[in-house]
């Protein structure tokens, strides 16, 4: 049982960690994330930095016990509203014209099935 409890706070931090440092990143990097928002979505700019605001935000509440449960169902739902991101990556053939280019298998994995086990993820440290 403690090997469990060890797992599952070492999982915390690293969620916590990478929620955080990807949200610095849509405020380092925002030109790579400009061009991932779909072009029906307006306000680009806002969209990103409200992105790197949520993830940071959450990042830092799911440390914390009684915040937990919200930030990981805030992380499940913030999930699921960047999947139209990361099927308009497809739709544009896994390249955008910007110069990120992924082989089509890699622009797959990341909808299916890597965003489904960071929802889960998520969803494991929501009973916490």
């Amino acid at each position: 049982m403690a090997g469990n409890l060890r797992i599952k706070k070492i999982s915390l931090l690293v969620i916590s960690v990478f929620y955080i440092l990807a949200g610095i990143n849509h405020f380092i990097n925002p030109e790579f994330y400009y061009p991932l928002i779909p072009d029906y979505f307006p306000f680009p700019v806002f969209i990103n930095a409200a992105s790197g605001v949520l993830e940071i935000g959450l990042g830092i509440l799911i440390l914390w016990k009684n915040t937990r449960r919200l930030a990981a169902y805030g992380i499940m739902i913030m999930l699921v509203a960047f999947v139209p991101a990361h099927v308009h990556f497809i739709i544009l053939g896994g390249c955008l014209s910007e110069g990120l280019c992924v082989p089509m298998w890699l622009a797959w994995f990341r909808l299916i099935p890597l965003h489904p086990l960071l929802i889960l993820w998520a969803w494991w440290h929501s009973s916490d």
